[in-house]
């Protein structure tokens, strides 16, 4: 696998690059003209509102030197994870690790990169990138012991992953007692995955249910617990726990991933698309869009939506409005109106 380097420039050719720089004269407002601090900034509002290319190119702004590289390079490994471009992500987050090893996000998203890839890859390869999605995960956690997405995310590979590449259900039990002191809801989603996955489902239903109570924006627990219900096909529980994730979505400041994961689960579950267009279109209508829930994606999902009810021109509308937002995306490039 190549992997991206950074670039080097010898002192006649930075000297020329200041030069240049110094002769453009950016206008206010302009990525130039922000600084790297507030160019960043830019580039994580365009990665939540899920505008992939504007924040490419911002990142293609910046200079390609400095303290703050190590963010962009980041940024860079989130967008084409988003994009799933997973490859680049991977080169990009190695790139972020190797110049900020110290910063836990780094290697929590070069684990899950690496993670994206060893899915699609031979058994042997996987095999070889599992071990270091595990070394990458416990580097975060141990980096920064109380973040709880790194740690949610390290219990779940524990959860799933053969003891072989160091997975084992006895550490994601510890790693659901230390989320209990950081993120009480996270711990009880965590130990409801152990259950499911030990056939326990009573016990599974029940966690799943503890995290709802626990949690202090409970929208997106419903919508877990709804695809809990989905895979066991008790589907008038599904419908239930997606009424009241919208419910409590209604009641919240920042509802939008709920939506989008609760219109996902309609989807996937082949059950009322009106409904999960509607949440589709809610979604990209409101300001609580996330990178968890890209809005170029949000737009795909409704145009395969709005083909399936027949409305043809609302697809290709939607396909549009996807590559707008991020022009290579394969998944809408592959997609036939």
């Amino acid at each position: 696998m190549k992997r991206s380097r950074p670039v080097r420039f010898s002192a006649a050719a930075c000297a020329v690059a200041l030069g240049l720089l110094a002769a453009m004269a950016p206008a206010p407002g302009s990525a130039q003209g922000a600084g790297v601090a507030g160019t960043l900034a830019q580039v994580n509002r365009a990665l939540q509102a899920g505008e992939a290319d504007k924040a490419l190119g911002l990142i293609g702004s910046l200079p390609q030197a400095g303290a703050q590289m190590a963010e962009a390079r980041n940024f860079k490994c989130r967008v084409r994870y988003a994009l799933q471009q997973w490859n680049a992500a991977v080169d990009e987050c190695e790139e972020a690790v190797r110049l900020d090893g110290q910063n836990a996000n780094n290697h929590l998203w070069l684990g899950r990169a690496l993670g994206e890839k060893a899915d699609r890859a031979s058994f042997m390869t996987a095999y070889s990138l599992a071990k270091r999605v595990r070394s990458e995960f416990e580097t975060a956690v141990n980096l920064d012991p109380r973040n709880a997405e790194a740690l949610s995310t390290l219990g779940e590979f524990y959860k799933d992953a053969p003891g072989v590449v160091g997975g084992g259900i006895d550490k994601a039990e510890g790693i659901a007692a230390q989320l209990d002191k950081v993120d009480p809801a996270r711990a009880h989603q965590l130990r409801a995955g152990i259950a499911e996955a030990r056939k326990d489902l009573g016990a599974a239903e029940r966690e799943f249910k503890q995290a709802i109570a626990t949690a202090q924006n409970p929208a997106d627990s419903w919508t877990t617990l709804a695809s809990f219900y989905r895979r066991r096909q008790r589907w008038l529980d599904l419908d239930g726990a997606i009424r009241n994730s919208i419910g409590a979505a209604e009641k919240e400041k920042h509802p939008g991933v709920a939506l989008f994961d609760a219109a996902g689960v309609l989807t996937e579950s082949n059950r009322d698309p009106e409904l999960a267009a509607k949440l589709f279109e809610e979604y990209l209508a409101g300001d609580s869009k996330s990178e968890e829930a890209p809005a170029f994606e949000a737009h795909l999902r409704l145009a395969r939506l709005k083909k399936q009810l027949g409305d043809e021109a609302g697809a290709q509308r939607e396909v549009a409005a996807t590559l707008e937002l991020a022009h290579d995306y394969k998944p809408a490039l592959d997609f036939k109106p």
